[in-house]
Protein backbone atom coordinates (compact mmCIF):
# COMPACT_ATOMS: atom_id res chain seq x y z
CA UNK A 1 0.00 0.00 0.00
CA UNK A 2 1.64 3.41 -1.21
CA UNK A 3 2.76 5.74 1.35
CA UNK A 4 0.47 8.47 -0.24
CA UNK A 5 -3.04 8.20 -0.06
CA UNK A 6 -5.44 8.20 -3.26
CA UNK A 7 -7.83 10.00 -0.81
CA UNK A 8 -6.84 13.04 1.80
CA UNK A 9 -10.45 14.27 2.97
CA UNK A 10 -9.80 16.88 5.82
CA UNK A 11 -12.37 18.63 7.37
CA UNK A 12 -14.90 18.74 5.18
CA UNK A 13 -17.80 20.65 5.88
CA UNK A 14 -20.92 20.95 3.50
CA UNK A 15 -23.72 23.24 4.50
CA UNK A 16 -27.06 23.17 2.13
CA UNK A 17 -29.67 26.41 2.69
CA UNK A 18 -33.02 25.04 2.53
CA UNK A 19 -34.75 28.78 3.13
CA UNK A 20 -34.01 30.16 6.64
CA UNK A 21 -32.59 26.72 7.96
CA UNK A 22 -28.94 25.37 7.12
CA UNK A 23 -28.61 22.13 6.84
CA UNK A 24 -25.25 20.76 7.80
CA UNK A 25 -24.83 17.17 5.95
CA UNK A 26 -21.07 16.88 6.68
CA UNK A 27 -19.37 18.35 10.14
CA UNK A 28 -15.59 18.25 9.60
CA UNK A 29 -14.60 15.05 8.53
CA UNK A 30 -11.17 13.73 7.34
CA UNK A 31 -10.70 10.32 6.13
CA UNK A 32 -7.36 9.07 4.15
CA UNK A 33 -8.17 6.31 1.26
CA UNK A 34 -5.20 4.47 0.31
CA UNK A 35 -4.68 2.80 -3.23
CA UNK A 36 -6.18 -0.80 -3.70
CA UNK A 37 -8.43 -0.43 -0.56
CA UNK A 38 -12.53 -1.16 -1.05
CA UNK A 39 -14.52 1.05 1.36
CA UNK A 40 -18.24 0.26 2.14
CA UNK A 41 -19.51 3.94 3.23
CA UNK A 42 -22.77 3.50 5.32
CA UNK A 43 -25.14 5.21 7.05
CA UNK A 44 -28.69 6.33 7.16
CA UNK A 45 -30.62 8.33 5.38
CA UNK A 46 -29.37 12.10 6.44
CA UNK A 47 -25.98 10.48 7.61
CA UNK A 48 -23.79 12.52 4.91
CA UNK A 49 -22.50 9.43 3.09
CA UNK A 50 -24.13 10.64 -0.41
CA UNK A 51 -22.70 13.76 0.42
CA UNK A 52 -19.56 12.95 1.00
CA UNK A 53 -19.16 10.29 -1.85
CA UNK A 54 -20.63 13.59 -4.39
CA UNK A 55 -17.53 15.81 -2.76
CA UNK A 56 -15.21 12.58 -3.65
CA UNK A 57 -16.71 12.25 -7.20
CA UNK A 58 -15.72 15.67 -8.21
CA UNK A 59 -19.84 16.28 -8.68
CA UNK A 60 -19.98 19.18 -5.80
CA UNK A 61 -17.97 21.04 -3.22
CA UNK A 62 -17.27 21.00 0.31
CA UNK A 63 -18.21 24.16 2.08
CA UNK A 64 -14.84 23.62 4.01
CA UNK A 65 -12.14 21.99 4.02
CA UNK A 66 -9.52 20.50 1.95
CA UNK A 67 -9.77 17.01 -0.49
CA UNK A 68 -7.05 15.70 -2.52
CA UNK A 69 -7.13 12.83 -5.32
CA UNK A 70 -3.88 11.82 -6.17
CA UNK A 71 -1.90 14.53 -4.43
CA UNK A 72 -4.00 17.34 -6.47
CA UNK A 73 -6.22 19.99 -4.70
CA UNK A 74 -9.27 19.46 -6.25
CA UNK A 75 -10.13 22.57 -4.42
CA UNK A 76 -8.09 24.76 -6.47
CA UNK A 77 -9.40 22.84 -10.11
CA UNK A 78 -11.60 24.57 -12.72
CA UNK A 79 -14.72 23.41 -14.00
CA UNK A 80 -12.87 21.78 -16.92
CA UNK A 81 -9.88 20.53 -14.82
CA UNK A 82 -12.65 18.86 -13.19
CA UNK A 83 -14.80 17.44 -15.58
CA UNK A 84 -11.19 15.55 -16.69
CA UNK A 85 -10.88 14.30 -13.87
CA UNK A 86 -14.57 13.08 -13.41
CA UNK A 87 -13.66 11.58 -16.70
CA UNK A 88 -9.86 10.20 -16.54
CA UNK A 89 -9.62 9.07 -12.67
CA UNK A 90 -12.94 8.21 -11.95
CA UNK A 91 -15.43 5.74 -13.02
CA UNK A 92 -19.06 5.70 -11.62
CA UNK A 93 -21.82 2.92 -10.78
CA UNK A 94 -25.36 3.98 -9.89
CA UNK A 95 -27.87 1.86 -8.95
CA UNK A 96 -30.15 2.73 -11.47
CA UNK A 97 -27.78 1.62 -14.32
CA UNK A 98 -27.98 4.82 -16.10
CA UNK A 99 -27.73 3.42 -19.26
CA UNK A 100 -29.43 4.68 -22.74
CA UNK A 101 -32.27 2.36 -23.68
CA UNK A 102 -31.89 3.07 -27.65
CA UNK A 103 -28.34 2.40 -27.44
CA UNK A 104 -26.30 -1.31 -27.46
CA UNK A 105 -24.51 -2.37 -24.56
CA UNK A 106 -21.55 -2.03 -26.42
CA UNK A 107 -22.42 1.71 -27.49
CA UNK A 108 -22.79 2.28 -23.69
CA UNK A 109 -19.63 1.48 -22.83
CA UNK A 110 -17.63 3.21 -25.71
CA UNK A 111 -19.60 6.33 -23.92
CA UNK A 112 -16.97 7.87 -21.46
CA UNK A 113 -14.19 7.40 -24.47
CA UNK A 114 -16.29 9.95 -26.50
CA UNK A 115 -14.07 13.10 -25.02
CA UNK A 116 -10.68 10.97 -25.13
CA UNK A 117 -9.77 11.49 -28.85
CA UNK A 118 -9.49 7.94 -29.42
CA UNK A 119 -9.91 6.08 -32.87
CA UNK A 120 -13.21 3.81 -32.88
CA UNK A 121 -11.17 1.13 -33.71
CA UNK A 122 -9.64 1.25 -30.16
CA UNK A 123 -12.79 2.58 -28.16
CA UNK A 124 -14.40 -0.70 -29.53
CA UNK A 125 -11.54 -2.86 -28.89
CA UNK A 126 -11.12 -1.23 -25.42
CA UNK A 127 -15.38 -1.55 -24.64
CA UNK A 128 -15.08 -4.86 -25.50
CA UNK A 129 -12.38 -5.76 -23.15
CA UNK A 130 -14.53 -4.02 -20.38
CA UNK A 131 -17.33 -6.40 -21.35
CA UNK A 132 -15.62 -9.50 -20.80
CA UNK A 133 -13.61 -8.54 -17.63
CA UNK A 134 -17.56 -8.55 -16.51
CA UNK A 135 -18.55 -11.51 -18.16
CA UNK A 136 -20.64 -10.19 -20.70
CA UNK A 137 -18.82 -9.78 -24.42
CA UNK A 138 -20.98 -12.59 -26.45
CA UNK A 139 -23.99 -9.43 -25.66
CA UNK A 140 -22.28 -6.72 -26.56
CA UNK A 141 -25.08 -5.70 -29.53
CA UNK A 142 -27.65 -6.27 -27.00
CA UNK A 143 -30.15 -3.21 -26.20
CA UNK A 144 -30.83 -2.65 -22.19
CA UNK A 145 -34.40 -3.92 -22.16
CA UNK A 146 -33.00 -7.02 -23.75
CA UNK A 147 -30.75 -7.56 -20.75
CA UNK A 148 -31.56 -8.54 -16.99
CA UNK A 149 -31.15 -6.12 -14.31
CA UNK A 150 -27.69 -7.80 -12.98
CA UNK A 151 -26.41 -7.76 -16.66
CA UNK A 152 -27.72 -4.41 -17.07
CA UNK A 153 -25.16 -3.31 -13.67
CA UNK A 154 -22.21 -5.57 -15.38
CA UNK A 155 -22.69 -3.16 -18.71
CA UNK A 156 -22.79 -0.28 -16.21
CA UNK A 157 -19.63 -1.51 -14.21
CA UNK A 158 -18.04 -2.18 -17.66
CA UNK A 159 -18.59 1.64 -18.88
CA UNK A 160 -17.06 2.84 -15.14
CA UNK A 161 -13.76 0.69 -16.32
CA UNK A 162 -12.66 1.70 -20.08
CA UNK A 163 -10.95 4.92 -18.92
CA UNK A 164 -8.94 2.85 -16.65
CA UNK A 165 -9.83 5.04 -13.41
CA UNK A 166 -7.72 5.27 -10.48
CA UNK A 167 -10.89 4.19 -8.16
CA UNK A 168 -15.09 3.27 -8.63
CA UNK A 169 -17.31 5.14 -6.82
CA UNK A 170 -20.79 2.78 -6.34
CA UNK A 171 -23.13 4.37 -5.15
CA UNK A 172 -26.18 1.32 -4.12
CA UNK A 173 -25.26 -1.05 -6.72
CA UNK A 174 -26.83 -3.76 -5.70
CA UNK A 175 -29.98 -1.72 -4.64
CA UNK A 176 -32.34 -2.85 -7.29
CA UNK A 177 -30.96 -6.42 -7.68
CA UNK A 178 -31.98 -9.68 -6.30
CA UNK A 179 -30.20 -11.53 -3.60
CA UNK A 180 -27.73 -13.99 -6.33
CA UNK A 181 -27.59 -11.02 -8.67
CA UNK A 182 -26.13 -8.74 -5.46
CA UNK A 183 -23.54 -12.01 -4.86
CA UNK A 184 -22.44 -11.99 -8.16
CA UNK A 185 -22.21 -7.87 -8.79
CA UNK A 186 -19.86 -8.01 -5.51
CA UNK A 187 -17.80 -10.55 -7.33
CA UNK A 188 -17.12 -8.98 -10.23
CA UNK A 189 -15.67 -5.77 -7.40
CA UNK A 190 -13.85 -8.20 -5.48
CA UNK A 191 -12.27 -9.21 -9.03
CA UNK A 192 -11.49 -5.68 -9.50
CA UNK A 193 -10.07 -4.89 -6.88
CA UNK A 194 -7.97 -7.69 -7.02
CA UNK A 195 -6.71 -6.08 -10.02
CA UNK A 196 -6.07 -2.83 -8.13
CA UNK A 197 -9.14 -0.58 -8.51
CA UNK A 198 -9.69 0.96 -5.45
CA UNK A 199 -13.21 0.79 -4.98
CA UNK A 200 -15.73 3.00 -2.71
CA UNK A 201 -19.11 1.62 -2.73
CA UNK A 202 -22.30 3.03 -0.94
CA UNK A 203 -24.63 1.05 0.69
CA UNK A 204 -27.29 0.35 3.58
CA UNK A 205 -26.78 -3.39 3.32
CA UNK A 206 -24.60 -4.61 6.24
CA UNK A 207 -24.18 -8.17 4.64
CA UNK A 208 -23.25 -6.25 0.67
CA UNK A 209 -20.54 -4.23 3.51
CA UNK A 210 -18.76 -7.61 4.54
CA UNK A 211 -17.79 -8.19 1.19
CA UNK A 212 -15.28 -5.23 1.17
CA UNK A 213 -12.19 -4.67 3.05
CA UNK A 214 -13.05 -1.91 5.49
CA UNK A 215 -16.78 -0.03 6.71
CA UNK A 216 -17.07 3.43 7.35
CA UNK A 217 -20.14 4.41 8.97
CA UNK A 218 -21.46 8.21 8.59
CA UNK A 219 -23.69 9.63 11.47
CA UNK A 220 -25.19 13.16 11.44
CA UNK A 221 -22.34 14.43 9.05
CA UNK A 222 -19.73 12.71 11.37
CA UNK A 223 -17.18 9.70 10.68
CA UNK A 224 -18.95 7.71 13.61
CA UNK A 225 -16.92 4.21 12.86
CA UNK A 226 -13.82 3.34 10.77
CA UNK A 227 -13.28 -0.14 10.88
CA UNK A 228 -11.18 -2.99 8.54
CA UNK A 229 -13.67 -6.14 8.35
CA UNK A 230 -11.94 -9.26 9.97
CA UNK A 231 -13.54 -11.97 8.11
CA UNK A 232 -14.27 -10.59 4.62
CA UNK A 233 -17.10 -12.62 2.19
CA UNK A 234 -15.73 -14.27 -0.57
CA UNK A 235 -18.21 -13.88 -3.13
CA UNK A 236 -17.01 -16.89 -5.32
CA UNK A 237 -17.28 -18.98 -2.35
CA UNK A 238 -20.86 -17.22 -1.04
CA UNK A 239 -21.75 -18.25 -4.88
CA UNK A 240 -21.15 -21.81 -4.64
CA UNK A 241 -23.92 -22.35 -1.52
CA UNK A 242 -26.66 -20.95 -3.56
CA UNK A 243 -29.15 -22.05 -5.65
CA UNK A 244 -28.87 -21.00 -9.48
CA UNK A 245 -32.05 -19.00 -9.21
CA UNK A 246 -31.59 -15.42 -9.89
CA UNK A 247 -31.65 -12.18 -12.13
CA UNK A 248 -30.12 -14.12 -14.44
CA UNK A 249 -30.98 -17.37 -13.95
CA UNK A 250 -32.94 -19.84 -16.80
CA UNK A 251 -32.81 -16.78 -18.96
CA UNK A 252 -33.04 -17.35 -22.83
CA UNK A 253 -30.27 -15.95 -25.22
CA UNK A 254 -32.06 -12.70 -26.46
CA UNK A 255 -32.08 -12.32 -30.38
Amino acid sequence: MADTPLITARHLHKTYSMGDVEVHALRSVSLDIHRTEFVAIMGASGSGKSTFMNILGCLDVPTKGEYLLDGVDVGKLDKNMLARIRNEKIGFVFQGFNLLSRTTALENVELPMFYNNLSNKERTERAMEALRIVGLADRHHHMPNQLSGGQQQRVAIARSLVNQPSIILADEPTGNLDSRTSVEVMEIFQDLNDRGITILLVTHEADIAEYTKRNVIFKDGKVRTDIMVEKRRSATEILKTLPAIGDDAGEEEAA
